[in-house]
């Protein structure tokens, strides 16, 4: 209540006053009067007297403790003013501290990871790491932080590289740059099976892959770019979008990391374990993942054009509508892997294990799939104009309307494969084995099939045979009479 509401009641209570003392001097007048009335008259009229004066007294009692009250409530409301003006100090000062505590903290951790005790560094790395769970709004800062000590204490060393001033990070983690970089040298030219990854860099990337991502800043990536991170353990890891650029990962434990979205071009994977990776529309592009374990792993729009999977595993890996443009596939295992509506150009799978592989529309123009093995694998519709294809194993695989306009099948053995409504135009089946294939509305228009073996070959007819080319050492079904041409030929 305010100090003019209590005025005015004050106001009130000195004219209530005022009226009961006029009303009791009027009783009091009257009763000057009670001797000349009846004896019942005047006990009456005295009744009434004490009722009104009692009435009067209470009234008063009323009209003061009214004013207390409001008097009371008023400073009350002042204590409530003054205590919510002081709490509000007392949050701002509280935040005030917080925010220094929090700047001493993170400078202090920052300083020690340039200490020369390693001991001392994974500290500062699980000290920010906390300051980062803490307070988000510091989240984004400190993963700039520890990727850029991961820059800074583990590069690649590329020779004859300018670098530009923007390579360099404005963090100084110590006075050993130098000597770090002398030692990065000798590490780098190691073999695979004697380096180790230091620990502080491996703790580093462990908070780094454990991050709450949500707390990433939109249209923010981590960089990591031409870093020598060989047998980093990065397991189950969320590098959603991270830039790996020229970065070297053999080695690597990345076991059902999450790297979709992720820059990783030039990268290097060799011998990497990627089982159940998620690489979901990542850019591979040249990088080397030759003899790594990518079974099962999700590589839904991948760029790996000109890439290195030689003697890779992808075994029930999913590569659907991947980009795999002049890659290296040769003795790569894709068994009941799903290549479905991939562009596999001129890629080269050369002695590759495509068994019950999914290549359905798949582009495999010009691509080397010599010594294949394609073996119940489904490519229907798939195009493989121009595609080298000699000694492949293709028992039972499904190529019902598939592309095969001038591609080599030379000693390709072909067993059951079903190749319905193919187009073979100009293709080369010499020596080839057809045994028990479907050939049904098969385009066979200047196919040559000197030597090759079409016993128990279903659905083919004289019409086929009179378009393709063949010789006396071709073997056709019981039901059809070889061409005069072919009998001549040798």
């Amino acid at each position: 209540m305010s100090t003019k509401k209590t005025d005015k009641t004050l106001q009130w209570l000195i004219t209530i006053i005022v009226i009961v003392a006029l009303s009791l001097i009027l009783v009091v007048f009257a009763s000057t009067n009670i001797e000349k009335l009846a004896l019942q008259q005047q006990i009456l009229n005295r009744h009434q007297l004490l009722t009104i004066m009692a009435i009067v007294l209470f009234t008063i009692a009323l009209v003061i403790h009214v004013y207390y009250t409001a008097k009371g409530t008023q400073v009350i409301e002042k204590n409530a003013i003054t205590a919510e003006k002081n709490l509000a100090i007392n949050i701002e000062n509280t935040k005030l501290l917080q925010e220094r505590l929090i700047t001493e903290r993170f400078l202090g951790s920052i300083a020690q990871l340039g200490n020369d005790k390693v001991e001392t560094r994974i500290g500062a790395i699980y000290s920010l790491e906390r300051i980062a769970h803490d307070f988000p709004q510091e989240h984004w800062i400190i993963m700039q932080v520890l990727t850029a000590f991961v820059r800074e204490n583990a590069p690649i060393l590329i020779e004859r590289k300018v670098q530009k001033q923007e390579d360099f990070t404005a963090i100084d983690f110590g006075k050993n740059r130098e000597r770090t970089r002398r030692q990065q040298m000798v590490n780098y030219g190691l073999p695979l099976e004697y380096f180790q990854l230091r620990t502080d860099i491996q703790a580093a990337l462990t908070v780094i892959g454990r991050r709450n991502f949500h707390q990433d800043r939109d249209n923010k990536k981590l960089d990591l770019r031409n870093t020598d991170i060989r047998k980093v353990d990065l397991a189950n890891a969320k590098l959603q979008g991270v830039d790996l650029r020229g970065s070297d990962l053999s080695g690597a434990n990345l076991r059902g990391v999450d790297l979709s979205g992720a820059n990783l071009e030039g990268a290097k994977f060799i011998s990497a374990i990627l089982y159940e990776a998620n690489l979901f529309k990542a850019n591979l592009r040249g990088a080397n993942l030759s003899r790594a374990n990518l079974n099962l792993a999700n590589l839904y729009g991948v760029d790996l054009r000109s890439g290195n999977l030689f003697g890779a595993s992808l075994r029930a890996a999913n590569l659907q509508s991947a980009n795999l443009y002049k890659a290296n596939l040769q003795q790569v295992i894709l068994k009941t892997a799903d290549l479905s509506g991939a562009k596999l150009f001129l890629v080269n799978l050369q002695g590759a294990k495509l068994g019950k592989t999914k290549l359905r529309f798949a582009g495999l123009i010009a691509a080397n799939l010599q010594g294949a093995n394609l073996n119940s694998a489904n490519l229907q519709g798939a195009n493989l104009n121009a595609a080298k294809l000699q000694k492949a194993d293709i028992y039972f695989a499904n190529l019902r309307e598939a592309s095969l306009n001038e591609a080599d099948l030379s000693d390709a053995n072909l067993v059951g494969a079903n190749l319905s409504g193919a187009t073979l135009e100009a293709a080369n089946l010499k020596s080839a084995n057809l045994m028990g294939a479907n050939l049904s509305g098969a385009e066979l228009e200047n196919v040559k099939l000197m030597g090759a073996t079409l016993t128990g070959v279903r659905n083919l007819n004289c019409e086929q045979i009179n378009h393709a080319m063949g010789d006396r050492h071709t073997l056709l079904p019981d039901y059809l009479e070889m061409p005069e041409s072919w009998q001549e030929s040798d």
